[in-house]
């Protein structure tokens, strides 16, 4: 009898284990799918949109350059793709288009569209609220929340060697070279403390001023947002205070930095 149930136990485990492996599969399979699904959904959106919108503007014609840029892009992710995460990725990169399209748009006078789901790589880096303007080595550097013809690159916020890159209009894309190595991240770094930091910004002006005048309410708390996956210029990690004050410091560590989506 004890054999007899011995042998019963072990039949009911193994066929329990059989069946948690087979719904660990179809949940896995399930899981891909939709990822796949949704990846596709936004990379066909971005495609419909870049066949449909024309302009001569240079501000439109950067912004649309951009945004089929991102359809390459999102497109060879999609045929390489094999796993929730890939396809994660693919739908972040058409996603990306998808709001340099709504950059263009605007650009052209109509209706921007529909909102889009945040972009991860852009979470806590805020957007701009006026324009500014600043002097790095020599040259000019120019950003606002509105195209023109001195602010013709769009870019849809991110973050550069861990520090917020908000979403505005730019004079230069400053933010490519500063990708590169040596004297490009140097230069970057200078241009995002110039632009970026109130003391620096707004010569005259303490931290206060230049905070109520141009900047809105909404920093976070310190809160941490952890891996931003996708992230054009990656890092992770939660803001930590430090000194805003000082010239452009911007104190502290940001690694990754988290502003809590405040808007500059």
């Amino acid at each position: 009898m004890d054999i007899a149930l011995w042998l019963f136990l072990v039949l009911m485990l193994g066929g329990a284990l059989v069946f948690w492996r087979w719904g660990s599969r179809s949940r896995r399979a399930n899981e891909l799918a939709d990822a796949r699904a949704e990846a596709q959904r936004w990379y066909e959106r971005l495609g419909g949109q870049l066949m449909n919108l024309h302009g001569d503007e240079p501000a439109v014609r950067q912004a649309l350059a951009d945004a089929g840029e991102r359809y390459n892009a999102a497109g060879s992710q999609l045929e390489q793709a094999r796993t929730t995460h890939q396809f994660a990725l693919a739908r972040e990169t058409a996603l990306e288009g998808l709001a340099y399209i709504r950059a263009a748009r605007t650009a052209m006078g109509i209706d921007p569209g529909p909102e889009l789901p945040p972009l991860a790589a852009a979470r806590g880096a805020g957007m701009l609220t006026k324009e500014r303007e600043v002097a790095v080595q020599g040259q000019t550097f120019r950003a606002g929340p509105q195209p023109g013809s001195r602010t013709p690159y769009y870019y849809p916020g991110g973050h550069m060697q861990g520090r917020p890159v908000p979403a505005g209009w730019y004079s230069t894309p400053w933010w490519k070279t500063a990708l590169g190595a040596g004297a490009g991240v140097l230069g970057g770094m200078l241009i995002a403390d110039a632009l970026f930091s109130p003391a620096f910004a707004d010569p005259g002006y303490g931290y206060e001023s230049g905070y109520q005048e141009g900047f809105q309410d909404g920093f976070g708390d310190g809160q941490d947002y952890g891996d931003q996956g996708g992230n054009d210029f990656g890092g992770q990690g939660d803001y930590t205070g430090g000194d805003f004050g000082g010239g452009g410091d911007f104190g502290g560590d940001f690694g990754g930095g988290d502003f809590g989506g405040g808007d500059w």
